[in-house]
């Protein structure tokens, strides 16, 4: 999902959908390992992992590409706005007591001379974010986006072919760049050591590249996997990286100040946690498997345990082109079905033209709303279906006869979930595009193979001529062998020309 008001895909402050996704992600890597050896209690595993993973984190990122498009906001409090929050700000803002989330009338109580600028349109936002994607691309072809403003990189083969090009002398002169957590000392006769000081070099490479190309700054940590390089990289900010040694592991899981704070621990798992009577990371390494497999299940306990101890296996996926579009808007009351359908249309039409953009077509579309609670939790609802195959070919060309048929289709999606006939009270809407196809990939008979409409139509008949491709009569006589298929193709095509 794409636009969020909030910042949860600006700077990572996560949400459970995101850490319930990436739990499932690592419960399928190792769920053929997991359910052998199971004992009472798991104890931390020596971490050999030779893999050099990095996590590339963009320092306040809206606020930044703000004052890339209008650098007389560089040196001001600056704070992006979207509906009634500062979503984010900028760190002199920060010096001065503004908070990324923060009301915008606290803010203003809080700093007068805040300048905030409207961050409701996302779109410079994404085409930044993707420019910094394809930037790390340059370095690995391992990069996995999460949000708009943080990568995941495997450096793993870079740091193998450069550890190829040392010499043996050299070996004994590598250095870190940035911070090594901890203060941990370095010992150069450990190749693990050696392989994440030289991913620590390659990193300060991408952020320096990151900073002349782009005129970005972020933050980095290296690790061996991507959950510790995600809670390292945040240790020193802005701008800074952190590298971390084997040695340092426990010591940065168990500095977290509640089981929360983990990547890949969600919302209700957290709660369920808690119901347990486990808060803090040393509460859950400690706590019997056996009753943590019997209120979460097998699989979701064991991976949350790992977890606990900085295991984590999963691999670095390269994210390619998104694979959904969406568009969402938050506010602080929707009440009737009219204000309702009138947020739809709006957010569908900032999703056709990115459809325009994109060149695929969407073959699922999704509603997703949330309800006001009065828990500072917010739980989401959404329904999907199929779009029809003659709404399917006008999208994407610029049609905008789709709307309506479109906007009925979300409607009904909308009335399955709400009775609009009783009062309700709605907090957020977003409609996503899912299932994107090229148009050249879509399911093809056999017939459809060999013959293809030509861009051109029969001068006098108006009818479609078609075109002969890549195969003679004679193939389809060593594919279709029935002779009666053969003369009902003669019969098909009669009077057309071939």
């Amino acid at each position: 999902m794409e636009k969020k008001w909030v910042e949860l895909e600006e700077e990572g402050c996560g949400n459970e959908e995101d850490d319930e996704a990436w739990a499932m992600e690592l419960l399928d890597v190792g769920a053929a390992g997991s359910l052998q050896g199971v004992h009472d209690q798991v104890l931390p595993t020596q971490n050999s992992s030779t893999r050099v993973i990095v996590h590339v984190d963009l320092d306040c990122f809206y606020a930044q590409v703000e004052m890339i498009s209008n650098p007389e906001l560089k040196d001001k409090p600056l704070g992006v706005q979207q509906k009634y929050l500062v979503v984010t700000c900028n760190y002199e803002a920060r010096k001065l007591g503004v908070k990324k989330l923060m009301n915008v009338r606290v803010a203003k109580e809080k700093c007068p001379q805040l300048v905030l600028v409207n961050g409701e349109d996302l779109t410079r936002y994404r085409e930044m974010s993707y420019k910094v994607t394809e930037l790390l691309e340059e370095f690995s072809p391992v990069v996995e986006r999460l949000g708009f403003d943080e990568n995941f990189v495997d450096l793993t083969e870079m740091v193998e072919k450069r550890l190829q090009q040392l010499q043996s002398d050299e070996l004994s002169a590598v250095t870190v760049s940035g911070h090594v957590y901890n203060n941990q000392s370095i010992n150069l006769h450990d190749i693990l050591h050696i392989r994440l000081l030289v991913g620590s070099q390659i990193a300060a490479e991408m952020r320096e590249a990151m900073y002349n190309r782009l005129g970005l700054t972020g933050c980095a940590g290296v690790a061996s996997n991507k959950l510790l390089a995600k809670l390292v990289s945040g240790v020193f900010k802005p701008n800074q990286q952190t590298v971390l040694l084997p040695e340092s592991c426990q010591h940065l899981i168990r500095s977290l100040n509640h089981i929360k704070e983990i990547p890949g621990i969600g919302y209700k798992t957290t709660k369920c946690l808690e119901a347990l009577g486990i808060t803090s990371v040393h509460d859950l390494q400690t706590f019997s498997s056996k009753i943590l497999e019997k209120e979460l299940g097998i699989l979701v306990a064991q991976r949350i345990l790992k977890l606990s101890f900085g295991e984590d296996n999963s691999p670095v996926i390269p994210s390619g082109p998104p694979q959904s579009f969406s568009e969402e808007d938050s506010f602080k009351k929707c009440s009737s079905e009219v204000e309702a359908k009138k947020r739809i249309e709006e957010l569908l039409v900032s999703l056709l033209n990115r459809v325009c953009r994109d060149g695929r077509k969407p073959h699922t579309v999704k509603l997703i709303i949330r309800r006001y609670s009065s828990e500072k939790h917010y739980g989401r609802e959404s329904r999907q279906c199929p779009i029809p195959s003659h709404v399917i070919q006008k999208l994407g060309t610029g049609n905008y006869d789709v709307m309506t048929p479109m906007v009925d289709i979300l409607m009904k999606l909308f009335r399955n979930m709400v009775n609009v006939k009783m009062p309700f009270h709605l907090t957020l809407l977003s409609v996503c595009f899912c299932n994107l196809k090229a148009l050249n990939t879509a399911k093809k008979g056999p017939m459809d193979y060999y013959l293809t409409p030509s861009l051109t139509t029969a001068s006098h008949s108006g009818k479609r001529s078609f075109v002969l491709i890549k195969k003679s009569l004679s193939s389809f006589q060593l594919i279709f062998k029935k002779k009666s298929f053969l003369e009902n193709l003669e019969k098909n095509f009669k009077g057309k020309k071939v």
